[in-house]
């Protein structure tokens, strides 16, 4: 998509589209509380907020670029990273929110600080600082500056402080309550936008089975054998669980709009709306993919996949709103991230360690500085990021995390499924774990000469740093005879509501329906 793509009436849709952002974002600071805490909306959240936060912090312009590049060159076997999703969901349904909730806490740190000890919660606070900047921000802000900097042809310094300008402004002025707020408006957009993108693809096809037709029959399949390089099913089923219990249960950007739930119904509720949600991933993102290779099956490059049906579909004024809708992808997931980063660094560090005695008003100045600071330090990573040449950035990344995700996923489902796993155990995971990790995610990335392995997939790889993590931390559990024990939190009472309940099993159902289906 490039600027001569835009025509008067697309510029005017987009400043449409801005002006009802920041509406929406002053009138919901105006609903919070005065010196009310920034950080968890005064515990008012309902489930369409929680729902439509949980997955908008999900889908980043990134996201919708390579779930069509996938759907282009693979079918839908990358939806597993959608569908599969819902079994971890709901896990942080019933029984880490219960326990999130019960515990009263603002961060998972402080949660792992009632479980583990204060120096378990200072080591997993600086760990998940570390995680938002790069993760959430840089990596986000990189992949939507690229976008930005096409379409505005402004260098990338420019575009990610666009993006973040309009991120932190919602942050600091409404907290937690302004992004949730936002982030409905924009989610609903992008449902639409995409919906009608996915319409008229099948119409210039020729509809559902003229598709079927035109694309290989193994596009439609979401187990491919363990032959298949990309996506083998072993890996996915056992590596998955990993990254997935790392992301939707443990990450505070994705986890902080359940800690602000109104109660844990509204939670419970919120979590399975999430889990709906992601049903539309393959339909609205993998799809326009397919779509794309049945009407332009001599693209060059299938990132460009999504653009291009948006170049060669949408008429004047619609090419706007899509932009819109990029860039809201963009805001909903910084704006996510921002308010994480204050909230742990705030309730965790200033007023954990610094100054316990602060005032609300202090501390929602302390989110404030630390909001600005973090978009800062984002600005430069994501500078550094676009100076490095010959390199697919955003693949190495995404792998990455996957080397993060092990001792994150090991230390909360020991902490929370074995109550004799200890301080030391915890610790080690979170420090030498993660050193081992990522040392073997540089050696699996950027193999040296004289290591020559025949490295498992990926996924895979996860799932075997996970096992050996988790037997470390026994081992270690074991041995530690002296260690003084921590409580398990317990969960919060009345964790049973029959219509979130009810609203599992039928999710459960389709989601089991589907797999049949697409096999």
């Amino acid at each position: 998509m490039n600027t001569h793509y835009m025509q008067a009436l697309d510029w005017t849709i987009l400043a449409v589209y801005f002006v009802i952002l920041l509406a929406i974002g002053i009138w919901a600071s105006t609903k919070r509380k005065k010196e009310s805490s920034l950080f968890l909306a005064e515990h008012s959240l309902r489930w369409h907020h929680i729902g439509f936060s949980m997955w908008g912090t999900n889908v980043g312009p990134s996201m919708l670029i390579a779930s069509a590049s996938a759907g282009f060159t693979t079918g839908i076997v990358s939806g597993n990273f959608a569908w599969y999703a819902f079994v971890f969901i709901a896990l942080l349904a019933f029984v880490f929110a219960p326990r999130y909730l019960g515990a009263n806490v603002s961060t998972l740190p402080e949660f792992m600080g009632l479980r583990f000890g204060q120096s378990t919660r200072n080591i997993l606070a600086w760990y998940t600082i570390v995680t938002i900047i790069i993760s959430w921000l840089a990596l986000t802000l990189f992949a939507g500056g690229i976008l930005i900097r096409q379409v505005f042809d402004i260098p990338m310094w420019m575009s990610a402080l666009v993006l973040l300008v309009i991120s932190a402004f919602f942050t600091m002025m409404g907290g937690l309550k302004a992004v949730a707020y936002t982030n409905v408006y924009q989610m609903i957009l992008l449902i639409v936008v995409s919906l009608v993108l996915v319409i008229v693809g099948l119409d210039r096809v020729g509809g559902v089975n003229a598709l079927v037709s035109k694309v290989p029959a193994d596009y439609w399949v979401m187990f491919k054998p363990n032959s298949d390089e990309a996506f083998p099913w072993l890996p996915i089923l056992l590596g998955y669980p990993v990254m997935g219990v790392w992301f939707w249960c443990t990450d505070q950007s994705m986890v902080q709009p359940v800690l602000a739930a109104k109660d844990l119904r509204e939670g419970q509720l919120g979590t399975n709306f999430t889990g709906w949600l992601k049903i539309l991933d393959v339909a609205l993102y993998i799809l326009p993919g397919i779509i794309c290779f049945a009407l332009f099956p001599t693209l060059k490059n299938p990132d460009e996949a999504y653009l291009t049906m948006v170049e060669q579909l949408f008429p004047v004024g619609m090419v706007g709103l899509v932009f819109a809708v990029l860039t809201a992808c963009l805001v909903s997931t910084v704006g996510s991230a921002l308010n994480a980063l204050s909230t742990v660094f705030t309730m965790d560090i200033y007023v954990k360690k610094m100054n316990p005695n602060a005032s609300q008003r202090r501390i929602n100045i302390v989110g404030r500085t630390v909001t600005v600071a973090g978009s800062l330090l984002a600005i430069v990573l994501t500078i550094a990021i676009d100076a490095i040449k010959g390199l697919n950035l955003f693949n190495v990344f995404q792998s990455v995390l996957g080397f993060i995700a092990p001792p994150m996923a090991a230390v909360f489902v020991l902490g929370i499924f074995w109550k004799k796993t200890t301080m030391r155990a915890a610790n080690f995971a979170l420090t030498i774990g993660t050193a081992f990790c990522l040392i073997v995610g540089v050696l699996y990335l950027w193999p040296p000469q004289w290591l020559q392995l025949p490295w498992p997939h990926f996924m895979l790889l996860s799932f075997e740093l996970f096992v050996i993590l988790v037997m470390a931390m026994v081992a270690i559990s074991l041995l530690d005879k002296d260690e003084t024990q921590y409580e398990i939190p317990s969960p919060i009472h009345g964790s049973r509501s029959k219509v979130a309940i009810a609203l599992w099993t039928a999710l459960a159902v389709v989601m089991v329906g589907l797999y049949i289906f697409f096999n």
